[in-house]
């Protein structure tokens, strides 16, 4: 069978020479697609379940939250195992899953448990929600949103941590939401704005009123109704009741109650004003307080790409921020994805370089070592190829691993006896070799080392096989190593019976020395 792929190839070399810069035009088109990262992703399959049961105990919440979604999700396919965390007014579950599941299967099998597990939950805790589509490396891209020195608002007023957390919710969150690769944008820092009704409890007792017919009053009078349409002369006229609250002056106004005729509304009982949510942390930076953003990139897309996007989208988002409002970046997941890139670069080059000069010292022949060079690029592209194909990233592992040395191996046994062949037929004949002589003296210097060169390549191969038979967090850090490694040399080998031949029959003409 290596007979005849040598004979077909030195026979077809035009053919076979196409077919490669085919296939490496195919392997520059899949370099620009192929995912980029710093390092492999090695978080597994997970899916996580939050439930908020405000004013619950840690104690609450595992006990009448917590143990029933758990008992809830118990049994889903294809699920390795489950862990909780119980805290105050929070209950989460992350249920993982083994690696062959599909991420979106898994969160179908966990929503289709979730109804049954809100059915069971106490009156007092929320209906559970599962969090993103996102991996423990999907935090990409992280900002400060600060207000320049001596910046003030249209009042006069300097702008307060609420101020900016409102800016960060409500104008550049919602940008960022929109942008292709974007799973989840978090916020951090500064204060919740919010509209507190604080009763006074001594007003209440001399109206014989209660917290709870304030707390009634407040939410049956911030609710608009409907009540159909009125048909008149062909026409519609809809009939509607708008009761939602548009200002503070409008919830003081809410009848709670009468009182010997006379109404006793919200602000006769209360201090109706604007305030903050209760919060058990903040933000800081350089011991001052800030707001802080952050992207989470969706499981499985190109985070350099992502990280791109989005800070082209905060340049965007700048221009629409009130006047002494900035976006100032923290972290770039595309920095730290280059400095990689540019290490990973600057050893290949290297190394390609050092094997390259080294070839043109011992093969004696620059258009043999240009042929033999010529398969590092190639092998490198076809194994490209395979990456995007078995979605694999280029990262840190699975391009620094890789050895030209080895990958040239194969080409340089093969081109060295060519040439050794060529030039012992020139000395025998005293003459240069004809058209059907150079073919011929191809096909038979190769065919002398193609057992020898096959077995050789194979057995480094079969070195990185049980690499492959690793699970767990050792599989996703290494297994990406090995086959970006498996799948060069395979590009390798094919090269070496096919372009390698073909090209020695094309390009080493005239007098050959060995």
């Amino acid at each position: 069978m290596l007979e005849r792929i040598i004979q077909g190839s030195v026979r077809y070399r035009g053919l076979v020479v196409m077919s490669t810069i085919a296939m490496a035009v195919l392997g520059i088109y899949n370099f620009g697609r192929l995912p980029i990262d710093a390092v492999p992703d090695i978080t597994n399959v997970q899916v996580q379940v939050n439930t908020t049961a405000p004013g619950m105990s840690p104690l609450e919440v595992e006990m009448q939250v917590t143990a029933r979604v758990e008992l809830a999700m118990g049994g889903i396919p294809g699920m390795n195992h489950m862990r909780s965390l119980s805290r105050y007014g929070l209950s989460q579950l992350t249920l993982v899953f083994d690696d062959d599941v599909d991420i979106y299967f898994a969160r179908q099998l966990v929503g289709e448990r979730l109804r049954e597990a809100s059915e069971d939950l106490p009156s007092g805790a929320d209906t559970p929600a599962m969090g993103p589509i996102a991996t423990g490396l999907g935090e990409i891209y992280m900002w400060t949103v600060e207000a320049a020195p001596g910046a003030t608002r249209a009042d006069g007023t300097p702008y307060t941590p609420t101020d900016l957390r409102e800016v960060q919710d409500w104008i550049v969150k919602p940008q960022l939401r929109t942008v292709p690769g974007v799973t989840e944008v978090n916020s951090l820092g500064g204060f919740v704005k919010q509209y507190h009704v604080t009763p006074d409890a001594q007003k209440l007792v001399a109206h014989g009123l209660t917290f709870r017919d304030v707390l009634d009053a407040i939410a049956a009078n911030n609710a608009n109704a409907g009540a159909g349409y009125i048909e008149h002369i062909g026409e519609q006229y809809l009939v509607r009741v708008p009761g939602i609250v548009t200002s503070m002056d409008e919830v003081e106004r809410i009848l709670v109650g009468v009182e010997d005729g006379t109404p006793v509304r919200v602000g006769d009982l209360a201090t109706v004003g604007p305030g903050d949510e209760l919060r058990t942390g903040a933000a800081t930076e350089n011991g001052e307080e800030v707001v802080i953003g952050t992207v989470f990139m969706l499981m499985g897309e190109n985070s350099r790409t992502v990280s791109a996007r989005v800070a082209a989208r905060i340049d965007q988002v700048e221009e629409t921020l009130p006047p002494g409002i900035t976006i100032r970046t923290v972290y770039d997941r595309t920095r730290l994805v280059n400095a990689t890139l540019h290490t990973v670069r600057e050893n290949l080059t290297y190394g390609a370089i050092l094997v390259i000069i080294v070839l043109f010292l011992l093969l004696g022949n620059a258009r043999a070592a240009l042929l033999v060079a010529l398969t590092i690029p190639l092998a490198m592209l076809f194994a490209v190829t395979g990456m995007v194909g078995n979605r694999i990233s280029g990262n840190l592992m699975s391009l620094g691993a890789i050895d030209f040395g080895i990958i040239v191996d194969g080409a340089v046994v093969m081109t060295e006896n060519i040439v050794r062949r060529f030039a012992g037929r020139q000395h025998e004949l005293g003459r240069l070799l004809t058209h059907d002589e150079r073919l011929r003296e191809a096909f038979e210097s190769a065919r002398e080392v193609a057992r020898p060169t096959l077995f050789g390549v194979v057995i480094i191969m079969i070195v990185y096989l049980p690499i492959l038979t690793l699970g767990g967090i050792e599989g996703k850090m290494f297994k990406p190593m090995a086959l970006t490694v498996l799948l060069a040399l395979s590009a390798a080998l094919v090269l070496t019976f096919t372009f390698v031949p073909a090209g020695a029959a094309l390009l080493l003409r005239g007098r050959i020395s060995e």
